[in-house]
């Protein structure tokens, strides 16, 4: 029956005079999340809005529809979509069209007798009806046809509802409308890299900076052999339910364990958690400008565990030059689990195996290091400069 696919976007619209980048950006994301389940589908862009029309088939099948159904809400920038049935602009075959619908619609719906509304909306402002008038039409329409007493009128919450628009090429209806992730297309803003742990938090930072229009590496930190391989896998896992919101991220990744055995053997206990963050974020930077991405990326919220107080976060984001992004900064524990549920991290992240920052870690930490002192427990370290290139050129990419 669907022969398109309307996709709405909405901050894409707020644009400019470069709101043509972020349209053509978002058109190449959804044809790149089609490539595989429907990739004989054509994706043009018509003021306004974005359509997906079928192959030569000239409609949808059921299957290809379902798949396109469950790919589209991945894909950012788009605000939501809707099969429909495109028409010429004429009102006599739209009205013809929704009357031979209608008692199909009705009769498949769990209701005996639903709510229904129909909504109107007409860009072509030469067509001869306004939008109410439309809506009216159709109803009065579709009563005659099924009946009057077959559903009532509900503008607020209907059960059923029919939309139409009426543009200056064509008409379109359609019944239902499906949400997607919203924010700006993956690509429209610099790559980051973001610092991905097992936990919760850090793949949801990395989600929301996707979420507007960032592509992301990931790079992440482990302790072999104090750590287990496990430790790595879990990232892995969790890197590639992330890489389905964008064209491929690369993994990075780092085993610490020397540079932490040098800080229990050299450096006071409580500033190890500091120093391990420290040397984290000139690792990271390295590899940031060494990849070109302009920004480091971190699960951080302000004063969730030790090292995220104001004043560690001071001293850990002055090893480095680099800006960091904190998606999640004024974020509760219980939004985050509830976007990390959403993304589908959560049965991941809450697999049970140790990271890099629990290595040694201390049983009373710092909680307001400053930097003077970060400086001057790194200085008792042999040769720290020389064991983080020894780090950084050892690094493993999973490409």
């Amino acid at each position: 029956m669907y022969n398109c696919i309307i996709c709405r976007y909405h901050e894409i619209a707020t644009k400019g005079n470069n709101r043509n980048m972020f349209e053509k950006c978002l058109v190449d994301n959804i044809r790149h999340i089609l490539r595989e389940t429907a990739p004989e589908c054509r994706v043009r862009r018509i003021r306004g809005r974005v359509w997906i029309e079928p192959g030569e088939s000239g409609t949808f099948s059921r299957e290809t529809l379902n798949m396109i159904i469950r790919e589209l809400p991945d894909v950012f920038g788009l605000e939501s979509f809707s099969p429909a049935i495109l028409l010429p602009v004429d009102m006599d075959i739209i009205r013809q069209t929704v009357v031979g619908l209608a008692p199909d619609i009705f009769a498949s719906h769990p209701a005996a007798h639903p709510r229904f509304r129909v909504r109107a909306r007409r860009s072509n402002k030469r067509f001869p009806l306004t939008s109410q008038q439309i809506e009216i039409d159709l109803v009065t329409a579709i009563a005659e046809k099924v009946g009057y007493d077959k559903f009532d009128i509900d503008l607020k919450n209907a059960d059923i509802t029919l939309g139409c628009e009426i543009r200056d090429e064509f008409s379109a209806l359609y019944f239902d409308i499906y949400r997607a992730a919203g924010g700006l297309p993956v690509g429209s803003n610099p790559r980051v890299l973001t610092l991905l742990s097992g936990g919760i938090d850090s793949p949801a930072a990395a989600w929301q900076i996707m979420k507007r229009g960032s592509p992301t590496d990931f790079i992440t930190f482990h302790s072999f052999p104090y750590t287990p391989v496990e430790t790595v896998d879990k990232v892995r896992s969790i890197a590639a339910v992330l890489n389905k919101f964008q064209r491929h991220g690369r993994l990075f990744i780092v085993n610490l364990a020397e540079f932490q055995k040098s800080v229990r053997d050299n450096c006071s206990p409580r500033m190890r958690t500091v120093l391990y963050r420290r040397a984290m974020f000139r690792i990271a930077e390295a590899v940031a400008l060494r990849e070109k991405c302009k920004a480091l990326v971190t699960g951080e919220a302000l004063g969730q565990v030790a090292s995220q107080t104001v004043d560690n976060m001071d001293t850990i984001n002055r090893s480095i030059d680099m800006l960091v992004l904190r998606p999640l900064v004024g974020a509760d524990k219980l939004e985050t689990i509830a976007l990390a549920e959403k993304i589908g991290t959560m049965k991941l992240s809450s697999i049970q195996v140790p990271d890099s920052c629990t290595v040694f870690a201390p049983s009373s930490p710092a909680t307001a290091a400053t930097v003077d002192l970060a400086l001057a427990e790194e200085a008792k370290i042999p040769d720290y400069a020389g064991i983080l290139e020894k780090i950084i050129n050892d690094i493993e990419i999973d490409a």
